[in-house]
């Protein structure tokens, strides 16, 4: 065996952000830690009061970021300590999952799991459970989508196509000032 051989890559693993209500799923996984339950090291967790504050934009610049996945975790409907952050979160959930269809990403990337502060069994099932989702979609990389693009953009703005022959698209006639 060759000595000077470069080491061999490590296997990719999935980064996950986790946005978790302060008041439940946050408990949870510290009653996870203090439990000594073993899960995937693959989520970094960012506490929010409550589930409801959880923003999809905040969803979009984690992945823009380099995340693979998301998981929010928030009080189980009807046990919200905001009364109806969850019902928020829900609805705010439902519209990610149309937004990541419509730019033609994995809604599997993104997960909604109701956990309650006594649950710290099920904070470890999630995170495990979407580790091993994510790693069949492999890592999504839109940083270096973003380059990618960039890239192509500017390819573009140098050599721009030729114009096909013939009138443009469109109406032929002009159009009526509204004036």
């Amino acid at each position: 065996m060759d000595s000077h051989a470069p080491p061999a890559p490590a296997p990719w693993t999935p980064r996950i952000v986790a946005f978790f209500c302060t008041w439940c799923t946050y408990t949870a996984a510290d009653l996870a830690g203090v439990s000594r339950l073993k899960y995937a090291p693959n989520a970094r967790v960012i506490r929010v009061m409550c589930s409801g504050r959880v923003d999809p934009q905040f969803v979009l610049e984690a992945l823009a970021q380099g995340a693979d996945g998301v998981l929010i975790g928030g009080c189980h409907p009807g046990d919200c300590h905001y009364v109806e952050g969850n019902h928020k979160l829900l609805r705010r959930f439902q519209l990610l999952q149309r937004l990541l269809t419509d730019l033609g990403l994995e809604r599997e990337r993104v997960r909604l799991e109701w956990i309650s502060a006594a649950e710290g069994d099920k904070v470890r099932w999630a995170i495990n459970d979407m580790v091993e989702t994510l790693k069949p979609l492999g890592p999504l990389n839109l940083p270096g989508q973003q380059q990618a693009w960039d890239r192509e953009l500017a390819r573009r703005a140098e050599n721009p196509e030729p114009a096909p022959d013939g009138p443009p698209p469109g109406p032929t006639a002009p159009i009526p000032s509204p004036l």
